[in-house]
């Protein structure tokens, strides 16, 4: 793509950098607040279904990461879509990619102004997100290196969490102390009701919840454009990811059950909470208050980082008005971040209107759509692979035997989401929205 002067990003993302932000697309309140409600629904059998749900990500971001690589001057997957499936789709997918972030940041947002409730009880819940927006605006004007940075720490603060509850799981189990009455042992994974404690439908049903936390991870598809070296990096992030997820999800979930039996740790508050604060350390719920409080924030940075660029890409393939493909003099896309921001304003209304219901319907959206957009990059790289040689640096392993599986495993993921009563309606909402997108393509696209 031929884009004039002031229409070029800049490659201003280090290695550092995209390291982190590989890291902080698998790492977030899905973990955080999320995992006591996702070991109840499937058991210890959990650490299976987020080792499965993990390893097809994982083949999900390879077959990204070959596109990406076949042609270094397109600046988003968004481009393979177009070049793959033809204009139309790539329309569709752009918007539909633009919605995902955007639902995803309502509900981070929204639940940045629960979290301040713990400090500030009568603070309205609409505020934060209101100062948040305003804030994470003016650092990105500034240029993706200061986007760069915020995700490089955000990260931090939560991979350190991680690790001192890591380490405190393997320090009682070696140690043999107690911890509230309770002494750490590898058979609390079977003895209280069996490794499948909740039977093979509550693993199944588990997906859902699994899904949800690793929305966001093919955010690295986006940094293309912006990554200094990029042939050098996304491998390198790519092929770290396995390592991260076991690491990072399984390793907590796995220590966590180990110091307390599955069926003890609460769903009411994060087990993060649960196990500091029996360590004797009692400042431990506003610590983990302040760390999901952060990956609350940081989804929203990339929300911000992720809707702009999508705008940016929309607009050089005439899908979205040209001015959103123009940047500032610090090569960030000003208009379309702006435009981005006064969307995601419509979460302060929602807060003010609908406080109690806004988190769940926003965030059930967002994993939806997030697996219709992963659904399409796997098609379009199976036909990459059918008309290309394979790029013998990154080639997808076990092709295309291993793009079926992947499919296979996400389709499931949706059918199994209109079996629930209570979520069908979100799947068919989804669908009917991508419908209107691509009647719209129609008036748009000439």
């Amino acid at each position: 793509m031929i884009m004039a002067e002031q229409e070029e990003l800049a490659r201003k993302l280090t290695h550092r950098h995209i390291q982190m932000i590989a890291l902080g697309g698998t790492i977030g309140t899905g973990l955080f607040l999320g995992a006591g409600s996702a070991i109840h629904q499937a058991g210890p059998a959990i650490l299976l279904a987020y080792a499965i749900g993990g390893f097809f990500c994982y083949l999900m971001m390879r077959a990204l990461g070959e596109l990406l690589l076949s042609d270094l001057k397109k600046t988003s997957f968004l481009e393979f879509v177009q070049t793959y499936l033809g204009q139309r789709a790539g329309f569709v997918v752009g918007w539909l990619y633009w919605l995902c972030w955007l639902s995803l940041a309502m509900a981070d947002l929204t639940a940045t102004g629960i979290y301040l409730h713990y400090w500030f009880p009568s603070l309205p819940q609409w505020v934060a997100p209101l100062v948040i927006i305003g804030l994470l605006v003016g650092i990105n004007l500034l240029s993706v290196g200061a986007f760069g940075e915020l995700e490089y720490w955000f990260s931090m603060i939560k991979v350190i969490t991680i690790i001192a509850l890591i380490a405190c799981g393997v320090g009682l189990l070696v140690s043999g102390l107690q911890l509230n009455g309770h002494t750490a042992s590898l058979k609390n994974l079977w003895q209280h009701g069996g490794f499948f404690a909740t039977g093979w439908h509550g693993l199944l049903t588990s997906f859902t919840l699994v899904i949800f936390a690793f929305t966001g991870i093919e955010m690295l598809g986006l940094t293309a454009g912006e990554t200094a070296n990029p042939a050098k990096e996304l491998p390198r992030a790519i092929n770290s990811l396995p390592l991260r997820m076991i690491l990072f999800y399984v390793g907590a979930l796995f220590a966590m059950m180990i110091i307390y039996p599955w069926n003890q740790l609460s769903t009411t508050s994060s087990p993060f909470v649960q196990v500091f604060s029996g360590l004797g350390i009692k400042a431990a719920a506003s610590v983990i208050n302040f760390v999901v409080l952060t990956a609350a924030v940081s989804a929203a940075n990339s929300a911000l980082f992720s809707t702009s660029r999508t705008l940016f890409v929309l607009a050089h393939m005439g899908g979205a008005p040209k001015r959103m493909g123009v940047v500032n003099k610090y090569n960030v896309p000003k208009t379309a971040m702006l435009s981005s921001a006064v969307v995601l304003l419509i979460t302060v209304g929602l807060n003010y209107v609908l406080p109690d219901e806004v988190f769940t319907i926003v965030a059930s959206v967002s994993t939806i759509n997030f697996i219709f957009v992963w659904l399409v990059l796997i098609v379009c790289h199976l036909i990459y692979r059918r008309t290309h040689a394979k790029n013998q640096n990154f080639a997808m392993p076990l092709f295309p035997l291993t793009d079926w599986l992947t499919l296979a495993f996400f389709g499931l993921v949706l059918v199994g989401l209109c079996l629930d009563p209570t979520r069908w309606w979100l799947v068919a909402s989804a669908v009917g929205f991508a419908g209107c997108l691509w009647l719209i393509s129609y008036a748009v696209i000439k």
